[in-house]
């Protein structure tokens, strides 16, 4: 009816893009490949406002770093303000992604932070000597066999890893700076991988307060305000279970990331 009336208000509307997951590549991950349609599809909507809810223990730097890119230029384009909700955990990646937000509202258990970069694996030298497995690797250039599981750790290959975190850690620093700007506690050291929870974040201007999505936003835009969805769709041969040990090695790496924080 109200197509037929144009004198009625239009509803306020706000959609709700979900970031839940670990971020990556893959059908899996949060990426930007399969986040871009529902992106663009939320603020060509012309809304008062966008919300993110977030959930992620983090991921993939670069792929936090196109989402949050995407979103941001959009935000700015159309001058539409971002609202980030955080619901267990936004941490590393996923704290990259809540600061795409103009304003960040978090639980009072929620876990926040990580501003930090990580290389994990794992060393098997000992167990092959046992065994009388000999290791044989030949390479063209001395970096192919960076960080070999089978072989004993090498200083210069630490030094090496180090060297490819700080351009990642420092890339992130600067993203959270230019976000939260002054909102920081400036004598806090913010930037070495702790994390916080509930009002502690947001009395180190790393969130802005503690509020739940429904109220705040209703608080924000009215009682009518009307949020509309926006969540990625599950293909076919995933929702058939057909792609088992993709699903399978996705599960472990997942949990690994969500176990660092206890979840």
């Amino acid at each position: 009816m109200r197509l037929f009336i144009p004198f009625l208000p239009k509803p306020v509307i706000v959609p709700v893009i979900r970031l839940g997951g670990t971020i990556g590549a893959g059908t899996r991950g949060l990426n930007d490949e399969t986040l871009a349609p529902l992106i663009d599809k939320a603020f060509k909507s012309k809304p008062a406002a966008v919300a993110l809810q977030v959930n992620s223990p983090g991921g993939s730097p670069v792929q936090s770093s196109l989402i949050a890119a995407h979103i941001r230029r959009l935000a700015d384009e159309k001058n539409i303000p971002v609202h980030a909700f955080v619901e267990d955990v936004a941490a590393s990646g996923g704290y990259w992604l809540a600061c795409a937000a103009d304003e960040i509202w978090i639980d009072e258990s929620s876990i926040v932070g990580s501003i930090g970069v990580i290389f994990a694996s794992f060393g098997f030298p000992e167990l092959m000597a046992r065994q009388g497995v000999e290791r044989r690797v030949v390479t063209a250039g001395k970096s192919k066999s960076l960080a070999d599981p089978f072989l004993p750790q090498k200083p210069e290959d630490i030094d090496r890893l180090k060297a490819l975190q700080t351009p990642i850690h420092e890339a992130f620093i600067a993203h959270v700076k230019n976000a939260r700007g002054k909102r920081l506690d400036q004598t806090a050291d913010l930037f070495n991988a702790d994390i916080w929870v509930g009002q502690k974040a947001v009395d180190l201007g790393l969130a802005d307060g503690v509020a739940h999505m429904v109220p705040k936003l209703k608080a924000l835009y009215g009682e009518k305000v009307k949020l509309v969805p926006y969540g990625r769709k599950r293909s076919l041969f995933q929702r058939l279970g057909l792609s088992l040990a993709d699903e399978t090695l996705g599960v472990l790496e997942d949990r690994a990331l969500w176990a660092r924080y206890g979840l």
